[in-house]
């Protein structure tokens, strides 16, 4: 699958999940968690692999670079309101608004991603390089789905260095087991 078809998967499972989450009754907190849990699932492996596979070819070249820079803020945002959410969650606090605010958040995002990004995307990327990220995205969402907060973290932090100290950061003291 090409990259682009793979996001936009990932992108229309996530909106979903949130839909279902800021129509939720407030007082059904099973299902509130279990879809706060699912969301996680989805979001977190899906940007640390779009990060590594789309963002840091993008990065690689100067027309797209800003573009891909920007991508990374907006992941740091929606992770860090799904923060407050999971904490939120786990307290029973008032958590409707959080929610209300990460589905705008991603639903920006997502907009901007799939106008903008792929269109400037697509004149850069072969058929055949958009074949090979997806492919790339596609393997790597499976291996970050059981990392801790910390290892995600840390891959997030390695994702956006520059290339040549990616792997040597990867590779020292990785927190996989944190």
């Amino acid at each position: 699958m090409i990259i682009y078809e793979a996001l936009k998967n990932d992108h229309d499972k996530v909106k979903a999940l949130l839909n279902q989450l800021v129509n939720l009754s407030e007082d059904d907190d099973q299902t509130r968690s279990e879809l706060v849990t699912m969301i996680r699932d989805e979001l977190v492996p899906h940007s640390r692999a779009e990060e590594a596979v789309f963002y840091n070819t993008l990065r690689e070249f100067k027309p797209t670079s800003d573009i891909a820079m920007h991508g990374y803020k907006e992941h740091m945002e929606a992770e860090s309101l799904l923060r407050i959410l999971q904490l939120k969650d786990i307290a029973s606090l008032d958590w409707k608004d959080t929610a209300l605010k990460l589905k705008e958040a991603l639903e920006h995002h997502v907009e901007e991603e799939e106008g903008l990004m792929f269109e400037v995307a697509k004149k850069n990327f072969t058929e055949e390089e958009a074949l090979m990220m997806g492919e790339a995205f596609e393997r790597m969402k499976p291996e970050i789905k059981d990392e801790t907060i910390i290892a995600t973290t840390w891959e997030m932090v390695a994702n956006l260095m520059p290339n040549r100290f990616t792997n040597a950061f990867r590779k020292s003291n990785t927190p996989k087991h944190l």
